[in-house]
Formats: structure tokens, sequence, C-alpha cells
């Protein structure tokens, strides 16, 4: 029998490092490759064509929930499951609303990541119990307005990569070489993006972009136990 191909993309070395001993070790199980970035999960999913793509969402040049969107729209098919500290109500939603069937949170325990592998395998959806709280929270918690007043308009795909690697700090001629644009092009971008969005500095892009999900700050590394040693040396975690 061939075994379950697992692709994994996140950019803390030492993360990437427990969770590919974790899942390596299960029978059956084969990490077939791993990804520091969105942009470089896109490319591998493509070229490895794995059984399930474990994800995380705030990674740097194109984060988890727009690499997802890249992902299942080039295979719809696609098993993905989330691995983050990212607990944003808005993220969860889009990304459930793109295709995402499977949330872990990196401060769950090692066993909740493997049960998580499991049913996916098997074509199963699975989330975190806190998923379901923070969706439901925040669909209670929403007053009752037109959402066209409430959200600035939509930003294409395109729009929310220019997003992010602004947001990032990188210049229009590093954007324009990364996505295979022209600097004029980018600029355009750039200028249309804080009109659409009704904003009037860098800064507050950057801060659309934290307030949205497309960039994440980062917390501490934390260690989460082992799920079978119940000791500190397990998986390592992100507190949320």
């Amino acid at each position: 029998m061939s075994p379950f191909r697992i692709l994994l993309a996140d950019d803390h070395p030492i993360f990437l490092l427990g969770v590919r001993s974790l899942l390596g070790s299960h029978q059956g199980w084969e990490v077939c490759g791993e990804a520091a970035d969105g942009r470089d999960a896109v490319e591998k999913c493509l070229q490895l064509k794995p059984d399930l793509v474990v994800l995380d969402i705030g990674m740097p040049r194109l984060n988890g929930m727009d690499a997802a969107r890249q992902i299942l729209r080039s295979n719809p098919n696609q098993r993905i499951l989330v691995l983050t500290d990212v607990d944003s109500e808005q993220v969860i939603r889009e990304c459930l609303d793109a295709g995402v069937r499977g949330w872990v949170f990196k401060t769950d325990k090692a066993q909740d990541l493997v049960t998580a592998v499991e049913a996916l395998g098997r074509q199963r959806s699975t989330f975190s119990s806190r998923v379901s709280d923070l969706v439901l929270n925040g669909y209670l918690r929403r007053p009752h307005v037109d959402p066209a007043l409430a959200m600035p308009r939509a930003l294409s795909p395109r729009e929310r990569e220019v997003v992010q690697l602004v947001a990032e700090g990188k210049s229009s001629k590093e954007i324009a070489v990364m996505l295979g644009l022209s600097t004029k092009t980018v600029e355009t971008h750039r200028s249309n993006l804080l009109i659409k969005l009704k904003i009037h500095s860098i800064v507050e892009l950057v801060l659309y972009a934290v307030r949205n999900g497309i960039v994440t700050v980062r917390t501490p590394v934390a260690v989460m136990p082992d799920a079978h040693s119940g000791n500190g040396h397990g998986v390592i975690g992100m507190p949320a």
C-alpha cells in the first residue's frame, strides 16, 4: 500500500522539526516535502501532489489563507489541515469558505494533530472545538448592519499578495520581481489599494493587513507537551 503523503508548510524550523518527527513516525505516513512560506507551499503542492497539506497561516511572502485559496483553485479536492496559532474568527471563516476542512491550534495536544490527520486521511472534516466557539461567538457579537457598509471592498488575490508584501517591507522593485510584474504595475497596485481601502498611508495599509489576517504578528515559541510522554519534550507550539 502506498504511504499517505504529507506536505508541511511552516516558517519556524524548530516547530517544523517537531511536526515532521511526530507525523513521520506514524506508520503508513510519509512527510514528502516541506515549505518555508506560502508561495513555496503552493509550488511544492503542484510538484509533489501530496495527499494532505499541513499549513500554517502566518507565513511570509504569501500567508497560509491565500496559499490555501491558490492550492484549492488548482485542485479543489486537495485536503488541507491548518495548524496555526492564529485564532481570528474572520480568518477561520475565510479559510472554511475557501475549502479548508481541518483546523488545529498549535497549543492543542500533539495527539489532537495526529487525530486530525487520521480524520482527513479518511476524507472527514475535523476542527478544534475552539474553532466552533470562535465562529459562533463572532457571529453573536456581529452587529446587524449592511455588510457592504461594514467592510471595505473585497480585494482580488493579486491585491492581497501586494498588500502582504508591502506590509512585510518589500520595495516595489522587489515585489515586481517576486510576482513577475513591472515596477510600474506594482506602483499602480499600491496607489489603487490606498484608494480602494480609503486609507492614506503605508502604515494604515500595514494595520489593515494585520487586522484582516493577511500578515500575522508573531508571538514567542513555547513547548507543547508530547501526547505520549506527558512531558515537555514534544511538538513545539505557539501560544495564542
